[in-house]
């Protein structure tokens, strides 16, 4: 071990970083593994102020988002994409070694990322078998106390299985867990299922959080940019935690633009032809013989399950189509996420997928 390394903390030390598409990268040409929208809009920058440090929080872009959600702007926080979110409630409501944070795998990575960086643990509970929240194993859990919830994280709809949170079982979990922890819903892509979007239960329970994004139907990943959804106590503790310039000027330009009525209605013409686009895909996809699985359909993804997952994922791979490998999660075996792309693109994979024997 070097001195350098022996300088930090035992806790980095035995840190394993995100593997994020970027980070587990691979050669190709058609990338298909981060969930990202095909393409951007244009948008304009003015330059007069760069000058100058931007606002913690620019009212511009609160404002904004608050005529967008239908919340109101003192529940509302902006931040470097829901990832920075995630990473801001683990460290503002949990004590190090002493909380923990409860997640239900498959689901995001960054939830438990986020928890081990700031020396937090990490609570699995399995969902059920249609990967809906175990209720009655999340509340023994909660109630036993000896782990001491703080924040549990729901991913709605899923990633990587794309499910949306039933109603019913939501609130079940937010009943039982007043007064003892914050409930998280990630709705990252709640653009391509807005009727699914939990923002109606806020008003009757303070301790609901949900963290938004501009980076899927927005198509908007290169800025940064997301929001917290909460009650205004919660954004305050929070605000006491976050960077003191959390949001670029330029990024806040652009996500005006984005916000407005008009970057809004290419936001929605984005997501029609995306979501009609996936279904096409699916459609020719479950004609195959060697898919056995086609998960939840929700958002700009699609999970699949088939005969030889890893066969599957190195075949396009080695045709330039970098897709993302889940054989080995937890119940995820032989299952390959494919983001939808361009036409161009998905035709490229199912030329790949019917030239493939399996």
């Amino acid at each position: 071990m070097s001195t350098i390394t022996e300088l930090a903390t035992e806790r980095v030390r035995q840190l394993t970083p995100y593997l994020s598409a970027r980070r587990i990268g691979g050669k190709g040409h058609n990338f298909l593994n981060a969930n990202e929208a095909p393409k951007s809009a244009t948008f304009l920058m003015k330059s007069i102020t760069l000058n100058r440090y931007p606002e913690c929080q620019p009212p511009e872009v609160i404002e904004a988002y608050a005529d967008y959600s239908g919340v109101a702007e003192e529940n509302i926080l902006v931040s470097r994409g829901s990832d920075e979110s995630i990473g801001l409630l683990v460290r503002t409501f949990c004590e190090p070694g002493k909380d923990a944070i409860l997640i239900s795998t498959p689901t995001y990575g960054m939830y438990s990322i986020s928890a081990d960086t700031a020396g937090v643990k990490t609570v699995d509970v399995p969902p059920a078998d249609d990967f809906q929240p175990d209720v009655e194993a999340i509340r023994n859990t909660v109630e036993n106390g000896s782990d001491n919830i703080k924040v549990i994280f729901i991913c709605s709809p899923n990633n990587p299985t794309g499910n949306v949170v039933d109603d019913e079982k939501l609130t079940q979990i937010l009943e039982f867990t007043k007064g003892r922890c914050l409930v998280v819903v990630d709705e990252a892509y709640i653009e391509f299922c807005p009727e699914a979007t939990k923002v109606k239960f806020m008003k009757d329970y303070d301790h609901l959080v949900i963290t938004r994004t501009l980076s899927k139907a927005f198509a908007l990943a290169g800025i940064r940019c997301g929001f917290t959804l909460a009650n205004p106590e919660v954004i305050k503790l929070m605000l006491k935690v976050i960077d003191p310039y959390p949001i670029a000027d330029p990024v806040a330009q652009i996500a005006v633009q984005a916000l407005s009525t008009h970057g809004i209605a290419i936001m929605k013409e984005r997501v029609a032809e995306l979501k009609e686009r996936r279904n096409r895909f699916v459609e020719e996809v479950k004609k195959l013989d060697f898919v056995q699985e086609v998960f939840y359909e929700n958002a700009n993804y699609i999970l699949i399950r088939f005969k030889d997952g890893e066969a599957l994922f190195k075949a396009c791979a080695d045709k330039g189509i970098i897709l993302r490998d889940f054989h080995t999660k937890t119940r995820l075996q032989n299952c390959v996420r494919i983001t939808i792309g361009s036409e161009e693109e998905m035709n490229e994979v199912l030329s790949v997928f019917h030239s493939i024997k399996q």
